[in-house]
C-alpha cells in the first residue's frame, strides 16, 4: 500500500518529540495528581484513547470541523487558553471553579481535552501535517498516547513518592506555569485575530 510505503522512522520520531514537547504529558504531572486528588480517580484508558482518538480525527477533519461550524484554529485556541487559565487559577489558589459533586472520575474532561490533546496539541497536528506524512504523524500521536497512558496509570505511585508537600509546591509551580502557557496562547491568537479582522 502506498499509505505504509510512505513510512519513515525519522519523520516518525520528529512527530512524535513534536508533539511530546506541545502536550508536556511529564510537566503535566502535578496537574494530573491534582486532578486524580480532586475527582478521587483518573480513568487512564479512556483519557488516553479519547484523547488519542481526538488527535488522529483533528488531523484529518480539523479544518473542515471548524470552518463547517464557522470558528478559525485562532478562536479554537483562545477557548482552549480559557479553560488552560482556569485549571491554572484552581491550582494556585487553591479554590475550586469546576464543580465536580457528580463526577466520581477525571477522564476526557479535563484531562483528555484541554489537557491532552489541547487547542496546542490539535493546531500542532494540522501544523505537521504540511510537513509530514500522515502515516508518520499517527505513528507520533500513538506513541504519544501509549506514554500519555503510562504516565496517567503511575500517577498515585508518583503521588506517593512525592509526598503532599512537595506536590502542593509543585502545583503551584506548574499552576504559574500553565498559566503563562495560557496566556501565550490567548495572546498570540488574539494579536492573529486582530490582525485578521481589523485592517487599518
Amino acid at each position: 500500500m502506498e499509505f505504509l510505503e510512505q513510512f519513515s522512522v525519522k519523520e516518525t520520531m520528529t512527530a512524535f518529540m513534536v508533539l511530546f514537547a506541545v502536550i508536556d504529558i511529564l510537566g503535566s504531572v502535578p496537574v494530573i495528581v491534582s486532578l486524580r486528588q480532586k475527582f478521587g480517580r483518573i480513568e487512564s484508558e479512556k483519557a488516553a484513547i479519547v484523547a488519542g482518538l481526538l488527535m488522529i480525527s483533528f488531523l484529518f477533519i480539523g479544518n473542515n470541523i471548524l470552518k463547517f461550524i464557522g470558528v478559525d484554529v485562532n478562536s479554537f485556541a483562545i477557548a482552549g487558553a480559557f479553560v488552560i487559565f482556569i485549571i491554572a487559577i484552581e491550582m494556585i489558589l487553591g479554590i475550586e471553579i469546576h464543580k465536580t459533586n457528580q463526577a466520581q472520575a477525571a477522564s476526557i474532561v479535563p484531562i483528555a481535552f484541554p489537557l491532552i490533546a489541547g487547542a496546542g496539541t490539535l493546531t500542532t497536528t494540522l501544523s505537521l501535517r504540511a510537513e509530514y506524512h500522515d502515516i508518520n504523524i499517527i505513528c507520533g500521536i500513538v506513541l504519544n498516547t501509549i506514554l500519555v497512558y503510562v504516565v496517567l496509570k503511575l500517577a498515585p505511585w508518583i503521588e506517593r513518592k512525592m509526598g503532599e508537600g512537595s506536590l502542593q509546591v509543585l502545583q503551584k509551580v506548574f499552576g504559574i506555569v500553565l498559566l503563562a502557557i495560557s496566556i501565550k496562547l490567548f495572546t498570540a491568537n488574539f494579536a492573529q485575530l486582530f490582525q485578521n479582522y481589523i485592517h487599518f
